[in-house]
């Protein structure tokens, strides 16, 4: 077909380019709507009327000769295979009694009435944006949202359904026709080839096809049945009725069916789309108070126009509906005026729309009725007889007998409408203040307009705010006016959105990590961050009251609510450009224009003008010029549509293409930023590459401290090694990975936890199988490490002198080191004081080098700076408190040498505030806390957040605020028993203490006797003596002297025997106490003096301070 030619002879050769730029052939041409052609820039009404004709006398041209599917008649003109994915909404429209017709009637009969039931509704759905796939016997297949998406195809489907109905209804054959129409929406595979020659078409892979084919049968004679995933996407625009579940051959499980009754009376899309309520206002306080302040201008006479532009689902009905809140109070009129996709055409239709609901116009009135309630409504504002004969005519109203006829040309009667309607709006603004809205006038027909350009002139001497609101593509051609005012809505911003989406979630919750997804997916829409978190919300079947702590990919998907309207705006740029967006986002978020060119596969003067095009729509965003261009997507879900229509072989390759520009163009990302060729190469399905690249981005993000990424990249990989064959080199692999993995796993979950148990198991069992000895000191380093977190100290002591044996028959001096410290921290934990304390004084024999910097990740820790930690608590048991801080001094010195977040966990935590405890300095405890934290802000171990609120709240405690305290540690015990049993009965003693003080007899009971069962089941014989003291005196709190001495007596034989000097002193203070109370003075003396006069330092400690005060007393 000659398209030139053809506009030629309709005298509008002015829209070539446009139609040739946007790839209108004569397979497309059929298919134009009027909205396809606005977008094309043919915005002259009469001009849309002329091309919208032509295009009928075209489809009828074909139907004389045989109906045709707009499937067929593309595959005739291309063989390219242009599969996608797509979410598209599917009728299937059947002939009710063609059989018993065929039985009947003359075949050729027969095939008349087939043909121009067919051609009816082929027709009928292509006015609203319907592709005919193929006509099957008697039934057509219809599709919608394929090859063009519309924001709104499941509505578009169902409307054409019903219009369908009455259509054929009326077609006039010797027997009445009637339909029956199944309509279903859902994500398929569309547009492959299949068949060849005449016979070839564009195949539809999925369930939506069949679901929707299977409900037409459930349908009656004349009847729309759609799918609940259909209903979904409709919110009230439709009165429905629901059929109940039903067994469809085909469809795993029972199908919810409605039936569509007829277009609702709902005022407005908005409001049929919130019809459960509105959520509160969030966000928009300032343009709110904007509003109302021109509203008090307005009403004071001086009359007020707001332009009030944002894109779709900002907020724009939202604001609206929050002033209609704000002025319910006030005495006015409100007048609302709803344009609407499917009627840019249809002329007047908001004002039209406006007087039927405001006359209050039921379908079953007469005319006359109508007339009177006509009437009614415009009687406040005293119009002329003609005026209502004007508008009653506007409104179809037939009036013969009640008015005189009109003598009027067209144009002059269009005219004398104006003034009717302005002189009504003059009338009730003469009455009192008038609120009029005109809602969405990017969607605004002709004649409307023309009206609404000579409302905006009037306004301003009347006491009348008019907004209007529409999309940022708009022609904005009253902006400039003294009374307009422009009021552009922005995204909401991070806190904004975390709000509204705490809002939607009601009594249900979720994590604040799976609320920052949401928000940083929906770029502060409002629209996106509601449907997203109903979205998840919905995915989750754990119940409303359950914490969603994570959140799958599938339910971050774009909802189907959306997923319309988002490739509604990349199908109107045709595929050309679309492709260029498909590129772009499997290149991510943002992208350059060096990398895009380069994988693009297109000469710059094609990508220069697709970018373009991208740009002008506000899809992307663009900083600099070409070549040296940055882009982003202006909406991570815009991305996600135009990524989400490629299938996994087009993904597979363009994923390709991407990781070897990259290796080539930046060949430092190798180095830098591994996880980006990783994500690339894994999409790729190359898995020796992504492996490779997985390992090297763990191990970078494990040496920042980055342990949650790094989890994240080695578990990648590990998955993709798993599905390899079996090798010696995917052995060899594995145990990389997992000595990799166990660091930051210990760090993010807590040595202790069985993930960590587990992969260290494994790199174990890993090099006995490959004979490797360089991997098995980490490998049983980091299952020592488990085992005393866990609380296993006789198996972390086995590991820890397996570790020293290696380190012996090596001789390597980090062996050493690591041995060492294993050793050191196994036997104080054991309570082996004296043994402990000559490990760890090992580590200082060896001095330190620039390369045990690699040591920390390897071995959960600096070794000098933790061995140290441990050597203070050691050197403190011993009796050697300022030895301890000296000890302790080092170590934080070596820590920040060190810049390794489990280290200074350590060293803050052990040698830091828990020493800070042992030597009663209880606002260090704080200090060394609040500075951890402050250091390492978000890498801060979970572990060390634990023991530092128990260690915290001991400090609190003891400053009086006993109940702050305990509920401090309490919640700090609790998060640290999921991670790590290390040092719990010295936790659960403390808090039996500051239970007792609060007068909780019961649960400080309760606590000291979980501290003794602690120790009997870990074998952390450590803290034993001074647990046993601590029952002791509690013991003696409740009367029961002769037990508590019993107790005692106990404790001071294991501190002596443990030689844990500072044990043994407090042990012995409790003793003296207990027997000075009963007048054993001299013995009480003669106890405590030996071993206070051991002590040659810490005399500043507490222990020493009131063990002087005792003595001074018994003396």
């Amino acid at each position: 077909m000659d398209l030139g030619g053809w506009l030629r002879r309709l005298g509008l050769e002015q829209y070539e380019a446009a139609f040739r730029e946007n790839e209108i052939d004569d397979t497309v041409l059929p298919n134009l709507t009027a909205e396809d052609l606005k977008d094309l820039g043919v915005g002259i009404v009469g001009h849309r009327r002329k091309l919208l004709d032509a295009i009928a006398a075209l489809r009828a041209e074909a139907g004389a000769r045989a109906p045709l599917s707009d499937a067929s008649s593309a595959t005739c003109k291309t063989t390219k295979d242009t599969a996608e994915r797509r979410q598209v909404t599917v009728m299937f429209s059947d002939l009710v009694g063609s059989t018993s017709l065929s039985a009947r009637m003359d075949p050729e009969d027969l095939r008349e009435i087939i043909s121009a039931y067919q051609t009816c509704i082929a027709d009928t759905v292509r006015r609203f944006g319907g592709f005919v796939a193929k006509y099957m016997g008697d039934g057509v297949l219809i599709y919608f949202g394929y090859p063009q998406a519309h924001e709104d195809d499941a509505e578009r489907a169902v409307r054409a359904g019903l219009e369908a109905i009455g259509a054929v209804g009326a077609l006039e054959f010797s027997v009445p026709l009637q339909t029956r129409i199944g309509i279903a929406t859902g994500l398929v595979v569309v547009g492959d080839l299949i068949g060849t020659g005449s016979a070839q078409e564009r195949a539809i892979v999925g369930e939506t096809p069949n679901l929707a084919a299977r409900l037409q049968s459930v349908a009656k004679a004349n009847a729309v049945v759609i799918a609940e995933s259909t209903r979904r996407l409709l919110g009230n625009l439709f009165d429905l009725a629901d059929l109940g579940l039903h067994d469809l051959k085909g469809i795993d499980a029972p199908t919810r069916a409605w039936a569509v009754l007829q277009v609702s009376s709902v005022e407005s899309r908005f409001e049929a789309f919130h019809g459960s309520g509105l959520t509160e206002l969030v966000g928009r306080q300032e343009e709110l108070d904007f509003l109302l302040r021109r509203w008090r201008r307005a009403a004071s006479g001086e009359g007020q126009v707001v332009l009030l532009a944002g894109e779709p689902g900002i907020g724009k009905s939202r604001l609206i509906a929050a002033l209609q809140e704000r002025l319910q109070i006030e005495l006015h009129t409100s007048l609302r005026y709803f344009c609407s996709p499917q009627r840019v055409d249809s002329a007047f239709y908001p004002i039209v729309t406006q007087l039927e609901r405001a006359a209050g116009f039921l379908r079953e009135h007469t005319p006359e009725e109508q007339l009177d309630k006509l009437a009614a409504l415009l009687a406040p504002a005293s119009p002329p007889q003609e005026d209502q004969a004007l508008l009653a005519e506007l409104l179809s109203i037939p009036f013969k007998g009640r008015f005189l006829p009109f003598q009027l040309t067209p144009r002059g009667k269009k005219e004398k409408t104006f003034e009717a309607l302005l002189r009504q709006l003059h009338g009730l603004a003469l009455q009192r203040p008038v609120l009029m809205l005109f809602e969405d006038v990017h969607w605004i027909d002709p004649s409307s307009r023309e009206l609404l350009d000579l409302v905006v002139e009037r306004v301003q001497h009347l006491p009348v705010l008019l907004v209007i609101t529409f999309r940022p593509e708009f022609e904005r051609i009253w902006a400039g006016q003294a009374h307009v005012t422009m009021l552009s809505l922005d995204r909401l911003d991070r806190r904004e959105g975390a709000a509204l989406v705490q809002q939607l979630i009601g009594e249900g919750t979720l994590t604040s990590d799976v609320v920052s997804e949401i928000v940083a997916r929906t770029d502060g829409v409002p629209l996106f961050l509601e449907e997203l978190t109903k979205a998840v919300l919905e995915a989750d079947d754990r119940g409303a009251k359950t914490a969603l702590s994570r959140v799958s990919a599938t339910a971050l998907a774009i909802p189907a609510t959306l997923h319309a309207s988002l490739m509604a705006r990349l199908d109107r740029l045709g595929s050309p450009v679309k492709e260029v967006a498909q590129v772009s986002a499997a290149i991510g978020r943002e992208f350059s224009y060096e990398l895009l060119q380069a994988v693009a596969q297109r000469n710059s003067a094609e990508l220069d003008k697709a970018l373009h095009q991208l740009v002008s729509a506000e899809l992307i965003f663009r900083r600099g010029m070409p070549p040296d261009a940055e882009y982003s997507f202006k909406h991570a879900l815009v991305q996600d549509a135009a990524y989400s229509t490629l299938l996994r072989g087009a993904r597979h390759k363009l994923h390709a293409r991407i990781g070897k520009a990259l290796e080539q163009l930046f060949p430092e990302l190798g180095s830098i930023e591994p996880e980006l060729l990783a994500h690339h190469f894994t999409e790729a399905g190359e898995a020796e590459i992504a492996i490779s690249y997985w390992l090297k981005a763990g191990r970078r993000a494990a040496g920042r401290s980055a342990d949650e990424e790094a989890v994240r990249h080695l578990r990648r990989g590990l998955e993709m090694l798993m599905m390899l064959p079996h090798s010696t080199q995917k052995d060899q692999q594995e145990l990389e990975f997992q000595l990799a993995l166990g660091t930051p796993l210990a760090a993010q979950h807590g040595y202790g936890n069985p993930l960590v148990g587990a992969a260290r198991d494994r790199a174990i069992a890993l090099c006995e199988k490959l004979g490797d000895t360089e991997h098995l000191l980490p490998s049983l380093y980091g299952q020592y490490a488990y085992c005393i977190a866990s609380g296993r100290i006789p198996k972390a002591l086995e590991y820890s002198q397996r570790c020293q044996s290696l380190a012996a028959h090596t001789g390597d001096r980090a062996a050493r080191l690591i041995a060492h410290r294993a050793m050191g921290a196994s036997l104080l934990e054991m309570g082996e004081f004296e043994a402990a304390k000559a490990q760890l004084e090992q580590i200082l024999a060896i001095d330190r080098i620039e390369m045990d910097q690699a040591l920390s990740v390897l071995y959960l820790a600096d070794p000098h700076s933790s061995g140290l930690a441990y050597l203070a608590l050691s050197l403190w048991a011993l009796g050697y408190p300022d030895q301890a801080v000296a000890a302790r001094q080092k170590a934080i010195k070596h820590a920040l040498d060190a810049n390794h977040a489990n280290t200074s966990g350590i060293v803050g935590i052990y040698a830091g505030a828990q020493l800070s405890v042992l030597l009663g300095k209880m606002a260090d405890v704080k200090n060394y806390v609040e500075n951890l934290n402050a250091q390492l802000g978000s890498r801060v171990p979970l572990w060390a957040i634990s023991c530092g609120q128990i260690l915290s709240g001991w400090a609190i405690g003891c400053a009086e605020r006993l109940e702050d305290g305990i509920a401090l540690m309490k919640h700090g015990i609790h998060a640290a028993e999921q991670q790590v049993r290390f040092h719990s009965p010295h936790y659960h003693s403390l808090l039996a203490v500051l239970q007792a003080r609060a007068g909780d007899m019961q649960g400080s009971l309760s606590a000291i006797r979980k501290a003794t069962e602690l120790i009997a089941d870990t074998g952390e014989y450590l803290w034993q003596a001074d647990v046993l003291r601590i029952e002791g005196e509690l013991r003696l709190l409740f009367g029961a002297s002769m037990e508590a001495e019993a107790i005692l007596v106990q404790a001071l034989e294991l501190a002596r025997k443990q030689r844990g000097r500072s044990f043994e002193l407090r042990v012995a203070m409790s003793m003296a106490r207990l027997w000075r109370d009963r007048g054993k003075r001299n013995e009480a003396r003669e106890l405590l003096a030996p071993i206070y006069d051991w002590f040659t330092e810490g005399f500043d400690t507490r222990d020493l301070k009131e063990a002087k005060a005792l003595l001074e007393e018994l003396t």
